[in-house]
């Protein structure tokens, strides 16, 4: 490679992307120092044993970054806020991880001087986007290495012969070779048998799901919980308060045991192309839905309709790696204004992969029995009313008609 490269700091999950990444930058960069960055987001026992493997495989130095509780509060809970989901069904698991760990590992390539960030994204993939425009929000003049744009590596079996040549140690083998991101809010497949849109997940496959089961392996009978909410934001699960990393744990195993929040879904990726993966992500629809029904009480017509408008485009933004923008602050800023008064307990049924409601209180509800009452409402709402809206809601529709009429 023609780039005086020195030190490169590079995205490390230890998975088979990054783990051959490393010794494929000596080989190119003139045996540079790598200096390996994991961002703990939640990935449980994928960290174990990374140090050693890291600095087995060539790199000086391995920093683990525990950033699970900036995830929550400062990317998860802001876009559950919003109710922005991606094309209806994504809860965006690996969309936000990427501008947190993203903005971690520039804090460490300025901390070592480093002349270059190194990722293992691929180049038809949509993280590659995201962490490189959170890299140039941060760091723009910082170079950006991505092998899968520039190597002769075209495939995870190549990869996998890569490894194997270089007597790096891998936890897949060629038959359960998913593509998976894992983190606290959820779990994601793609690739072998899902690549074809005709083939029906193996949900019910032993291995398969790693963070709960299928609706069909689910208990017969329901299980109710109950979420507090202030000011939009989770605090307490059945009464007991629970910090923000805490509480998604507790909602992924109620989620996960009941087989709730399994989507199977092809999505527009940001690069052009069709996609098709499936997700896990058990405590973010519990807790989607939680908010979701506070809200029907909390926010009046106007307000609750034009955030369903605004939480597409936050939906968007955060797919496409826009997080570091003017617009998401702006529109997380109209958001925080919603949520002032969405507090309350939000009872829930859990059953067999559904999530309903089994109550909602709250102290800013805008719900009036008396007047949405179909007994007598004490002269709360005067019913004469409604014909003189009627006239001058539909003069519109009327004065259409009657000028069709005379134009006949």
């Amino acid at each position: 490679m023609e780039e005086k490269i020195k030190k490169v700091v590079l995205a490390y999950s230890g998975g088979l992307d990054t783990s051959i990444i490393i010794p494929w930058l000596k080989e190119n960069y003139d045996n540079c120092e790598v200096i390996a960055v994991s961002g703990d987001v939640g990935q449980g026992t994928e960290l174990d044993g990374l140090e050693e493997k890291a600095k087995k495989t060539g790199a000086s130095k391995l920093y683990v970054l525990d950033l699970k509780e900036e995830f929550v509060k400062n990317y998860i809970f802001p876009t559950m806020q919003a109710g922005a989901v991606y094309e209806d069904r994504y809860l965006l698991g690996t969309s936000f991880a990427r501008p947190v760990i993203a903005k971690a590992i520039v804090e460490i390539a300025k901390r070592e001087k480093a002349d270059a960030i190194c990722h293992g994204c691929t180049g038809k993939g949509n993280d590659q986007v995201r962490f490189e425009l959170a890299i140039k929000a941060f760091a723009p003049e910082m170079k950006i290495i991505a092998p899968w744009r520039i190597w002769n590596i075209k495939s995870r079996e190549e990869e996998i012969e890569y490894a194997e040549a270089h007597h790096i140690p891998l936890r897949i083998n060629r038959e359960t070779n998913y593509s998976k991101d894992k983190n606290l809010w959820h779990l994601s497949h793609e690739g072998l048998d899902l690549e074809d849109p005709a083939n029906e997940p193996q949900y019910e496959k032993e291995g398969f799901l790693e963070l709960g089961v299928s609706p069909m392996q689910a208990p017969d009978r329901p299980e109710y919980l109950t979420i507090r909410f202030e000011k939009g934001i989770p605090t307490a699960v059945d009464g007991q308060p629970l910090g923000a990393v805490e509480l998604i744990e507790k909602l992924n195993e109620v989620g996960g045991r009941n087989g709730v929040g399994l989507a199977d879904l092809v999505e527009n990726r940001l690069v052009g192309m069709k996609s098709r993966g499936v997700y896990e992500t058990p405590g973010g629809a519990i807790l989607y839905e939680a908010h979701r029904l506070l809200e029907t009480l909390c926010l009046d017509k106007a307000t609750q309709h034009y955030k369903q408008l605004v939480a597409v485009k936050f939906g968007e933004l955060v797919y496409d790696g826009l997080w570091f923008t003017p617009l998401r602050e702006a529109l997380t800023a109209f958001v925080d204004k919603t949520q002032e008064r969405v507090t309350g307990d939000v009872k829930l049924r859990i059953y067999k992969g559904n999530v309903t409601s089994a109550g909602i209180v709250s102290p800013y509800s805008l719900y009036s029995e008396d007047i949405a009452t179909f007994s007598d409402d004490g002269g709360a709402y005067s019913q004469k009313d409604s014909e003189g809206f009627i006239n001058l809601f539909g003069l519109p529709v009327k004065m259409k008609a009657l000028l069709d009429r005379r134009r006949k």
